[in-house]
């Protein structure tokens, strides 16, 4: 017989296999059926679309116009150098957003991506060749290298870099493969559970558990907006209360207030039998109920004043409605 559940099994078995230094996998069980694709589908996206990565964002070169040119004595055209350039990685030391970085080689020479790595960045991927010269070459530029996630096209980027830069397509994400399987595990005699195994490879920029805790935090403050909706039911619960309480202090009987006879018999002789009756008026036309001298005129502003009520005091609308639909019921 099926047991009768009031909240899903909630997995307490998670693992982690070091593949290498950049790749590893998570694994977590058991999840009731349903459940694991369900949180293994949005975690992958977000670990390859929220994982923060570094990357060049422009270029300057010394004597260089534009993409299409060339370096007089570099073998390889401009071109292909950013090519080359847009495929080393980056990081920017001290946790630092940006860094703008100064090289200056001369040939004969291989120019290689840990040439590049100095006091302020350091490259991951150190044998990669930028490019070559010959003996009669120099080459001097200037690189901005930035912190950001997923991919941005070099036109989203030709405002914010240097005038005289070549913009690049930055490509931040670190995360090179974010594969999940899911597979059945035995849990309580019952083989109607399942086991999730997340396989992720950077580049060397973060650790694989980084990447992973990167979304899970993600995704925790997307969630978090969801949280809000208590937080206006609660304010609605709070506004429904003070309303409650303002329209049965608006209901008190005018014979309750203490007004003197000369008061009381000039409200009475009005038809007026609530407090909420005066707030809804004005005090010029309170001014003007029959018999009401300005002695009377005052004791009811003052009353109504320590009520809550004074000359500036505004109904909210909807405690209006309701002040005057309980009040024509009560009078009926």
């Amino acid at each position: 017989m099926k047991k009768i559940k009031v909240a899903p099994y909630q997995p307490q078995e998670v693992d982690v296999n070091q593949i290498s230094e950049n790749r590893a996998e998570i694994l977590a069980w058991p999840f009731e059926t349903g459940y694991a694709i369900t949180l293994a589908h949005p975690l992958r996206r977000l670990i390859l679309g929220s994982s923060i990565g570094y990357a060049p964002i422009s270029v300057q070169i010394e004597g260089v116009q534009h993409e299409f040119d060339s370096v007089r004595g570099m073998k390889e055209d401009i071109a292909v150098f950013i090519i080359n350039l847009k495929n080393i990685r980056f990081k920017i030391k001290d946790e630092l957003d940006r860094a703008v970085v100064n090289y200056s080689f001369s040939g004969p020479r291989e120019i290689k991506a840990a040439d590049l790595a100095n006091d302020e960045v350091e490259v991951i991927d150190s044998d990669m060749t930028l490019a070559t010269l010959n003996e009669d070459a120099n080459l001097n530029f200037t690189i901005e290298i930035a912190k950001g996630i997923g991919y941005v096209p070099s036109e989203d980027l030709r405002d914010s870099v240097d005038s005289e830069a070549i913009a690049l397509d930055a490509f931040f994400t670190p995360v090179r493969k974010a594969n999940y399987r899911i597979e059945s595990v035995l849990h309580e005699d019952s083989p109607n559970y399942e086991k999730i195994i997340f396989d992720i490879e950077t580049d060397g920029q973060i650790t694989p558990i980084e990447a992973f805790g990167n979304a899970l935090e993600v995704m925790n403050k997307q969630m978090s907006v969801f949280g809000k909706v208590f937080d206006l039911d609660l304010e609605a619960t709070k506004t429904k209360g003070k309303s409650e309480s303002i329209l049965k202090t608006l209901l008190i009987p005018i014979d309750m207030l203490g007004f003197s006879a000369r008061s009381s018999n000039s409200l009475e002789r009005a038809g007026i039998k609530y407090i909420g009756e005066l707030v809804l008026m004005s005090e010029n036309e309170i001014k003007s109920i029959k018999n009401l001298g300005k002695k009377s005129l005052d004791e009811i502003m003052t009353t109504l004043e320590a009520q809550g009520f004074g000359r500036d005091y505004t109904l909210d609308g909807k405690v209006r409605a309701d002040l005057i639909e309980k009040i024509n019921q009560l009078k009926e």
